[in-house]
């Protein structure tokens, strides 16, 4: 079966790439930016082809090359201090990237199932009483990247009603693994731990907010689920992915602390603190387990190993050149 994976260079599409490779019976292409951007393990495996998600007409020519049986749209501008620094773009490059590939789709009769990736930020501002938060809680997102993740899934969803596209909505929580951008809080933690232990800093973790509670799944996880709902979920529904713990991002920060090598203090950064942070963020993944029986496999404390010797091991290779 053939399958194209839209920001297949990044995160999530490099596990999802890997996880789909691993099961068998898949022929992958991915949609990147321009040529070169595949990690190098993928690059034997994968057939690239490129497109900016701006460009109609380029998405339409990579699409209408792939000839896909599914879509994994993971594209997109996905950081929320990003999304406040220039919504426009941010809007441009998930809205409007979203509708080129549908126009395209439909300009070429094509109607490969399709999974849009959203957010839990769509979700936005939580009452206590939406948790834990299932599909049915109204969609209030209390930034720009929100707006942009909730406009996304709706649009596609219209499509599915006015044209019949075979679409199904995903909405992961916080996600987090090896490899994840230092822009991510798991990972900024990590970096910094490493960084003090090759002592490239002085022993002193940046931190924002640490009382806020989220609910954390290793990206593994995540893309089985993506997977299993390519496969298995009716068109025009949307699903919940997360692991129904809320976890404070303190706890996060104890554990990494706590397995440093070498003694650490902790401050509060101003720059590190969003404008709007919900307090409490946790999942009900009930319709995804109903539909697809996905259970999350990877413990939270050996997610959080993996990601600090992730970056013991980028740090050492970047001092060594």
């Amino acid at each position: 079966m053939r399958v194209l994976i839209t920001g297949i260079n990044g995160f999530v599409g490099n596990y999802l790439a890997e996880y789909l490779l691993t099961q068998g019976g898949y022929e992958l292409w991915g949609l990147t930016r321009g040529p070169g951007r595949l990690a190098p393990a993928l690059a034997a495996r994968v057939t690239e082809v490129h497109a900016d998600l701006d460009d109609r007409h380029a998405i339409r020519e990579a699409i209408a090359l792939a000839q896909p049986a599914r879509i994994f749209h993971l594209a997109g501008q996905p950081f929320v201090p990003e999304a406040f620094r220039d919504p426009a773009a941010t809007l441009q490059t998930n809205v409007i990237g979203t509708l080129h590939i549908i126009q395209a789709l439909i300009e070429l009769q094509l109607n490969p199932r399709m999974v849009i990736i959203g957010s839990y930020e769509e979700y936005g501002k939580i009452d206590p009483s939406d948790l834990p938060i299932s599909e049915a809680c109204p969609l209030r997102p209390a930034n720009p990247y929100g707006v942009s993740k909730a406009a996304q899934g709706l649009l596609a969803y219209q499509y599915h009603l006015s044209h019949g596209l075979a679409m199904v909505g995903a909405r992961p929580f916080t996600h987090i693994g090896p490899g994840q951008s230092a822009r991510f809080v798991t990972a900024a933690f990590a970096r910094q731990i490493a960084r003090i232990e090759h002592g490239l800093q002085p022993p002193l973790v940046q931190v924002g907010n640490l009382s806020a509670q989220r609910d954390f799944t290793d990206v593994r996880d995540i893309v089985r689920a993506y997977a299993l709902l390519a496969e298995h979920a009716p068109a025009g529904q949307f699903y919940n992915v997360g692991s129904g713990q809320a976890v404070p991002v303190q706890t996060i920060l104890d554990h990494l602390v706590a397995a440093s090598r070498i003694p650490v203090e902790v401050q509060t950064s101003p720059e590190l603190l969003r404008p709007i942070d919900m307090p409490l963020v946790v999942c009900d993944a009930r319709r995804l387990r109903a539909c697809t029986g996905w259970v999350p496999n990877v413990s939270l404390p050996q997610t959080l190993n993996d990601i600090l010797d992730y970056w013991r091991d980028t740090v050492q290779q970047d001092e060594l050149g």
